[in-house]
């Protein structure tokens, strides 16, 4: 009589199992088979009656009759799962061939905004946009540019490295900084050379100032008369038009970069006061990007010869100019896909860079 009951449960259970039309209906009948005061339960409260070896036996049955409605109710939450899936994709479903209604009015990303005034200012001195892979080997992210292999200064790069290549052992990065395609574009074209390089680079740091993924920009001239005064006239220029300046002062600081000697950062003049920093006056400096004139090694690595070409180099960060030019405090707010954010500092499509340059290099 026992087993008879047993069965009947689970026939019982498995027939409401099926029958549940929504997931609350389901778990309905889930609380009345397997909750506190459900069928299952009353069965066990039965094991005190028994004898020890009645009890063994009965306590597998009713195990096993559980076993059996637990996966009819899987099973069923399955379906139902999948089946509001599909009710919501066809519910939600959106037509992309129909214009945007006023209320679905995108915004540009301040990094993307940056980026094409960025390309814009230095387009009007000469220079032309080039690209590169994101994924590089060491020569190109490394020895190339002057990093040979155990070179202290590899050490200042926290790199991301994929795992060895079975054909050779070498490992392929994620590159560090934007200046391989400098090497590339010096290999794969002959001077006189301008481009600007903008792009995603990434290093193994995460802190309030830092992200694993950043944005940078460098700026490469190659000729045959190329000189300093080039770079400080282009980058000048370049400062008043981004920042919308008339005047900015600016200083160059000697510094060290395997692939430029000389090498220099640039400073420009602020102030700060009550918290607030102000660009263009003040007695306090800000340093802003780092530039030098290209190494005679990096020439000669991608076949040029410095005693015939030289040139300038210079980078920065564009997550850092954007957050001084638009006043966005906390870095880490640009990857958090807020749309409230994106709201208040986000651009209009519409809105095209037009910068002016005074006294442009041409």
């Amino acid at each position: 009589m026992v087993m008879d009951e047993l069965d009947s449960i689970v026939i019982k259970a498995q027939t409401s199992v099926a029958a549940s039309g929504s997931l609350a209906e389901l778990e309905a009948a889930r609380v009345a088979l397997l909750g506190k005061k459900g069928e299952f339960a009353a069965q066990m409260q039965k094991l005190g009656a028994l004898s020890p070896d009645e009890r063994r036996a009965f306590g597998q049955r009713v195990n096993a009759a559980k076993e059996r409605v637990e996966a009819a109710l899987s099973a069923r939450k399955a379906d139902l799962e999948r089946a509001d899936l599909a009710n919501r994709l066809a519910a939600e479903t959106i037509d992309i061939t129909l214009p945007p209604s006023a209320q679905a009015v995108g915004k540009l990303h301040p990094i993307s905004q940056t980026v094409d005034e960025i390309i814009a200012i230095f387009g009007e001195m000469g220079f032309v946009l080039a690209e590169g892979p994101d994924i590089e080997d060491d020569f190109h992210n490394f020895t190339a540019l002057n990093f040979p292999p155990g070179h202290p200064a590899r050490d200042m790069h926290d790199t991301f490295y994929l795992p060895e290549r079975e054909s050779d052992g070498s490992r392929m990065v994620l590159r560090t900084h934007t200046s391989p395609v400098q090497i590339r574009t010096m290999r794969g074209q002959k001077p006189p050379i301008r481009v600007i390089i903008p792009g995603r680079t990434y290093r193994s740091d995460s802190d309030q100032t830092h992200t694993p993924m950043f944005h940078q920009v460098e700026g490469l001239w190659i000729d045959k008369n190329a000189h300093m005064g080039h770079l400080k006239g282009c980058l000048i220029s370049f400062v008043k038009a981004f920042f919308e300046l008339d005047r900015v002062p600016v200083r160059f600081r000697p510094s060290f970069f395997p692939f430029t000697e000389p090498s220099a950062e640039m400073d420009i003049g602020c102030s700060r006061s009550k918290g607030e920093l102000k660009l263009g006056e003040g007695d306090d400096w800000l340093e802003i990007l780092g530039c030098g004139m290209v190494h005679p090694n990096v020439l000669r690595n991608c076949g040029l010869d410095p005693a015939e070409y030289q040139g300038f180099a210079f980078g920065m960060g564009i997550e850092r100019i954007a957050m001084l030019k638009y006043g966005i405090p906390d870095l880490r707010t640009f990857f958090d896909a807020d749309l409230r954010w994106l709201r208040h500092y986000g651009f209009s499509p519409l809105d095209y860079p037009a910068p002016v340059l005074g006294g442009a290099i041409k």
